[in-house]
Protein backbone atom coordinates (compact mmCIF):
# COMPACT_ATOMS: atom_id res chain seq x y z
CA UNK A 1 0.00 0.00 0.00
CA UNK A 2 0.88 3.31 -0.37
CA UNK A 3 0.96 6.47 2.26
CA UNK A 4 -2.10 7.55 0.14
CA UNK A 5 -3.79 8.94 -2.76
CA UNK A 6 -1.62 11.43 -4.50
CA UNK A 7 -3.30 14.34 -5.90
CA UNK A 8 -1.70 14.54 -10.15
CA UNK A 9 -2.10 18.18 -9.54
CA UNK A 10 -3.26 18.50 -13.56
CA UNK A 11 -7.02 18.22 -14.86
CA UNK A 12 -7.78 16.18 -17.39
CA UNK A 13 -8.99 17.83 -20.56
CA UNK A 14 -12.38 19.78 -19.81
CA UNK A 15 -15.30 17.21 -21.31
CA UNK A 16 -18.32 18.63 -18.77
CA UNK A 17 -19.10 21.41 -21.30
CA UNK A 18 -19.68 18.70 -24.59
CA UNK A 19 -21.65 16.20 -22.23
CA UNK A 20 -23.93 18.88 -20.91
CA UNK A 21 -24.89 20.03 -24.61
CA UNK A 22 -25.27 16.46 -25.72
CA UNK A 23 -28.09 15.44 -22.72
CA UNK A 24 -29.59 19.18 -23.50
CA UNK A 25 -30.26 18.13 -27.63
CA UNK A 26 -31.16 14.54 -26.45
CA UNK A 27 -33.87 15.78 -23.68
CA UNK A 28 -34.61 18.36 -26.66
CA UNK A 29 -35.38 15.76 -28.63
CA UNK A 30 -37.44 13.65 -25.98
CA UNK A 31 -39.50 16.16 -24.64
CA UNK A 32 -37.97 15.49 -21.27
CA UNK A 33 -37.90 18.31 -19.10
CA UNK A 34 -34.53 19.95 -18.51
CA UNK A 35 -35.19 20.79 -14.76
CA UNK A 36 -35.59 16.45 -14.94
CA UNK A 37 -31.78 15.69 -16.73
CA UNK A 38 -30.26 18.75 -14.87
CA UNK A 39 -31.98 17.74 -10.76
CA UNK A 40 -29.00 18.88 -8.65
CA UNK A 41 -29.76 17.24 -5.58
CA UNK A 42 -30.23 13.72 -7.92
CA UNK A 43 -26.58 14.73 -9.41
CA UNK A 44 -25.04 15.60 -6.39
CA UNK A 45 -26.48 12.05 -4.89
CA UNK A 46 -24.92 10.48 -8.48
CA UNK A 47 -21.46 11.94 -8.40
CA UNK A 48 -20.82 12.91 -4.55
CA UNK A 49 -19.93 16.28 -5.84
CA UNK A 50 -21.79 19.04 -3.08
CA UNK A 51 -24.93 20.30 -4.80
CA UNK A 52 -23.46 23.88 -4.78
CA UNK A 53 -20.42 22.62 -6.54
CA UNK A 54 -22.75 20.77 -9.35
CA UNK A 55 -24.72 24.02 -9.45
CA UNK A 56 -22.14 26.17 -10.23
CA UNK A 57 -20.48 23.43 -12.70
CA UNK A 58 -23.73 23.21 -14.88
CA UNK A 59 -23.71 27.25 -14.88
CA UNK A 60 -20.32 27.07 -16.20
CA UNK A 61 -18.50 28.84 -13.22
CA UNK A 62 -15.45 27.62 -11.60
CA UNK A 63 -15.87 25.79 -8.42
CA UNK A 64 -13.26 25.42 -5.97
CA UNK A 65 -11.70 21.79 -6.31
CA UNK A 66 -11.29 20.33 -2.78
CA UNK A 67 -7.95 18.72 -2.09
CA UNK A 68 -7.62 14.80 -2.41
CA UNK A 69 -8.45 14.22 1.51
CA UNK A 70 -11.04 16.91 1.38
CA UNK A 71 -12.68 15.03 -1.45
CA UNK A 72 -12.63 11.57 -0.02
CA UNK A 73 -14.13 13.03 3.30
CA UNK A 74 -16.61 15.09 1.85
CA UNK A 75 -17.56 12.01 -0.82
CA UNK A 76 -17.36 9.46 2.05
CA UNK A 77 -19.75 11.36 4.47
CA UNK A 78 -22.52 11.71 1.24
CA UNK A 79 -22.02 7.94 0.52
CA UNK A 80 -23.21 6.92 4.60
CA UNK A 81 -26.01 9.90 4.52
CA UNK A 82 -27.90 8.62 1.11
CA UNK A 83 -26.59 4.81 0.90
CA UNK A 84 -28.47 3.03 3.66
CA UNK A 85 -29.30 0.02 4.87
CA UNK A 86 -32.43 -1.82 4.14
CA UNK A 87 -33.67 -0.46 7.87
CA UNK A 88 -32.93 3.17 6.93
CA UNK A 89 -30.21 3.65 9.06
CA UNK A 90 -26.46 4.13 8.57
CA UNK A 91 -23.81 1.44 7.96
CA UNK A 92 -21.63 2.01 11.35
CA UNK A 93 -17.66 1.95 11.28
CA UNK A 94 -17.72 -1.66 12.52
CA UNK A 95 -20.39 -2.81 9.24
CA UNK A 96 -18.08 -0.62 6.91
CA UNK A 97 -14.84 -2.11 8.39
CA UNK A 98 -16.32 -5.41 7.72
CA UNK A 99 -17.73 -5.18 4.64
CA UNK A 100 -14.52 -3.24 3.18
CA UNK A 101 -12.31 -6.04 4.53
CA UNK A 102 -10.37 -3.73 7.29
CA UNK A 103 -10.14 -2.79 10.94
CA UNK A 104 -12.52 -0.83 13.00
CA UNK A 105 -9.41 0.85 13.84
CA UNK A 106 -8.38 2.36 10.20
CA UNK A 107 -12.11 1.94 8.75
CA UNK A 108 -12.75 4.92 11.89
CA UNK A 109 -9.42 6.83 10.86
CA UNK A 110 -10.08 6.92 7.37
CA UNK A 111 -13.72 8.43 8.45
CA UNK A 112 -12.85 10.77 11.04
CA UNK A 113 -9.65 11.87 8.45
CA UNK A 114 -7.30 11.02 10.84
CA UNK A 115 -5.62 8.75 8.18
CA UNK A 116 -4.83 9.75 4.05
CA UNK A 117 -7.16 6.59 2.32
CA UNK A 118 -5.30 4.51 -0.49
CA UNK A 119 -6.36 3.38 -4.02
CA UNK A 120 -7.14 -0.10 -2.04
CA UNK A 121 -8.73 1.91 0.48
CA UNK A 122 -10.97 3.73 -2.25
CA UNK A 123 -12.01 0.45 -3.92
CA UNK A 124 -12.51 -1.32 -0.93
CA UNK A 125 -15.36 1.26 0.13
CA UNK A 126 -16.50 1.60 -3.10
CA UNK A 127 -17.51 -2.05 -3.69
CA UNK A 128 -19.02 -2.11 0.07
CA UNK A 129 -21.35 1.20 -1.08
CA UNK A 130 -21.37 -0.46 -4.41
CA UNK A 131 -20.88 2.81 -6.17
CA UNK A 132 -18.93 2.95 -9.59
CA UNK A 133 -14.60 3.03 -9.49
CA UNK A 134 -13.48 6.57 -9.14
CA UNK A 135 -16.63 7.87 -7.33
CA UNK A 136 -14.07 8.65 -3.84
CA UNK A 137 -11.26 10.20 -6.12
CA UNK A 138 -12.30 11.63 -9.47
CA UNK A 139 -12.50 15.46 -9.36
CA UNK A 140 -15.40 17.26 -9.72
CA UNK A 141 -15.84 18.00 -12.94
CA UNK A 142 -14.45 14.43 -14.17
CA UNK A 143 -17.33 13.15 -11.30
CA UNK A 144 -20.44 15.37 -12.67
CA UNK A 145 -19.95 14.78 -16.41
CA UNK A 146 -19.81 10.60 -15.51
CA UNK A 147 -22.88 11.18 -13.71
CA UNK A 148 -24.53 12.81 -16.80
CA UNK A 149 -23.02 10.32 -19.22
CA UNK A 150 -25.06 7.77 -17.69
CA UNK A 151 -27.96 9.73 -18.29
CA UNK A 152 -26.85 10.36 -21.30
CA UNK A 153 -27.34 6.45 -21.94
CA UNK A 154 -30.67 6.17 -20.17
CA UNK A 155 -31.98 9.10 -23.02
CA UNK A 156 -29.86 7.33 -25.93
CA UNK A 157 -32.00 4.15 -24.95
CA UNK A 158 -35.19 6.18 -24.63
CA UNK A 159 -34.75 7.62 -28.03
CA UNK A 160 -34.15 3.52 -29.70
CA UNK A 161 -37.40 2.65 -27.84
CA UNK A 162 -38.99 5.83 -29.10
CA UNK A 163 -37.55 5.19 -32.98
CA UNK A 164 -38.09 1.36 -32.72
CA UNK A 165 -41.64 2.07 -31.51
CA UNK A 166 -42.43 4.62 -34.69
CA UNK A 167 -41.06 1.89 -36.96
CA UNK A 168 -43.22 -0.67 -35.95
CA UNK A 169 -46.13 1.47 -35.84
CA UNK A 170 -45.33 2.44 -39.65
CA UNK A 171 -46.09 -1.17 -40.41
CA UNK A 172 -49.55 -0.99 -38.76
CA UNK A 173 -52.50 0.82 -40.50
CA UNK A 174 -54.21 0.86 -36.98
CA UNK A 175 -50.95 2.41 -35.02
CA UNK A 176 -50.87 4.89 -38.15
CA UNK A 177 -54.36 5.79 -37.38
CA UNK A 178 -53.94 6.19 -34.14
CA UNK A 179 -50.72 8.45 -34.14
CA UNK A 180 -52.44 10.61 -37.00
CA UNK A 181 -55.80 11.39 -35.37
CA UNK A 182 -55.88 9.91 -31.63
CA UNK A 183 -59.15 8.27 -30.67
CA UNK A 184 -60.85 11.61 -29.77
CA UNK A 185 -59.98 13.16 -32.90
CA UNK A 186 -61.59 9.94 -34.99
CA UNK A 187 -64.72 10.35 -32.94
CA UNK A 188 -64.82 13.74 -33.56
CA UNK A 189 -64.58 13.42 -37.24
CA UNK A 190 -67.36 10.74 -37.09
CA UNK A 191 -69.61 12.84 -35.18
CA UNK A 192 -69.63 15.07 -37.51
CA UNK A 193 -71.56 12.50 -39.95
CA UNK A 194 -75.06 13.84 -41.02
CA UNK A 195 -76.70 10.44 -40.19
CA UNK A 196 -76.20 6.86 -38.22
CA UNK A 197 -75.65 5.49 -41.40
CA UNK A 198 -73.05 7.17 -41.98
CA UNK A 199 -71.60 6.97 -38.44
CA UNK A 200 -72.38 3.00 -38.79
CA UNK A 201 -70.08 2.79 -42.22
CA UNK A 202 -67.32 4.53 -40.62
CA UNK A 203 -67.58 1.69 -37.16
CA UNK A 204 -67.86 -0.63 -39.89
CA UNK A 205 -64.43 0.63 -41.29
CA UNK A 206 -62.88 0.44 -38.04
CA UNK A 207 -63.85 -2.94 -37.16
CA UNK A 208 -62.58 -4.11 -40.89
CA UNK A 209 -59.79 -2.39 -40.52
CA UNK A 210 -59.13 -4.45 -36.89
CA UNK A 211 -59.75 -7.40 -38.15
CA UNK A 212 -57.05 -6.86 -41.45
CA UNK A 213 -54.37 -5.70 -38.46
CA UNK A 214 -55.17 -9.56 -36.75
CA UNK A 215 -52.61 -8.53 -33.58
CA UNK A 216 -51.60 -11.60 -32.08
CA UNK A 217 -53.51 -12.42 -28.41
CA UNK A 218 -51.32 -10.74 -25.44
Amino acid sequence: MTDGIEDPGTTAPAVLPAVVARVTALAGRLGVPQAEVFDVGRLSVACGVPESVVRALLSGRPAGEPDVQARFLQRLDLLRRTRLKPNGRRYTQQEIADGAGMSRQQAGALINGDRRPTMEHCDAIQRFFRVHAGFLTAEDPEALAGALQRTEQELLQRLADRERRAAEAADDPLERLLQDHGVRGIAWRAAQLPTDQHRDKVAEWLDMLLESVKRPES
